[in-house]
């Protein structure tokens, strides 16, 4: 990225691994084995360090261990019913302006994810977050993306988050939520979103209880 520094190429490269689950969550991180494998020195490393600890996603403790913060299913669900408030009015404001091109783009694709399309977690992740950020920017709430970024970064370190392997009912709600906005109906859009919302949780609590 340009006009980046080492120690943002290092937030940015140690965060990531950890919201895409290739560091673990309660991984012992060592600054020796960092600064190596990024090919830098230990100041700027720390720089990164004390960031990604004022943000929560790692914890120094007191005898000097670096942990991975894990994110736990009590947070996962805070973080849903938050979201579930905050997109279930943008999408409501959303039915209230023209439908934009992307969502209708994302409704193509998100239909063939109902038709039996098959991907991967990290695949389907993206293009849902691409489906959640249009809606906000179609409600043209200029704070809302960064917040639900930063929210969906936190409950993406959450392991319950990697457990599904099939997308269709996500997709298919997704699919409703973008036909009441092109419609121009915010009561069935917000109702929509909140739906989609409430079986968000309902999927995880199956997962979790191993139902």
């Amino acid at each position: 990225m340009s006009g980046e520094t080492l120690s943002d190429t290092a937030y940015h490269r140690i965060k990531s691994d950890i919201s895409e689950g290739r560091i673990a969550a309660e991984s012992v991180l060592s600054e020796r084995g960092l600064a190596e494998e990024l090919g830098i020195s230990r100041t700027p490393l720390r720089t990164a360090l004390s960031q990604l600890e004022s943000e929560g996603v790692i914890d120094r403790l007191k005898n000097g261990v670096i942990l991975v913060r894990s994110v736990t299913v009590e947070q996962l669900f805070e973080i849903v019913t938050l979201r579930q408030q905050l997109e279930s009015a943008a999408a409501a404001r959303a039915a209230g302006f023209p439908i934009p091109p992307e969502l209708s783009d994302l409704r193509s694709e998100m239909q063939r994810f109902v038709e039996g399309s098959e991907t991967a977690f990290d695949a389907f992740w993206e293009v849902d977050e691409r489906f959640h950020m249009a809606v906000a920017r179609a409600a043209r709430l200029s704070l809302l993306p960064e917040l639900l970024a930063e929210q969906r970064a936190i409950a993406r370190r959450c392991t319950l988050t990697r457990t599904y392997d099939s997308f269709t009912d996500q997709a298919r709600e997704h699919v409703e939520i973008i036909d009441a906005i092109g419609a121009g109906d915010g009561e069935a859009a917000r109702a929509a979103m909140w739906r989609h919302f409430d079986h968000v949780r309902d999927r995880f609590l199956q997962t979790f209880s191993g139902a």
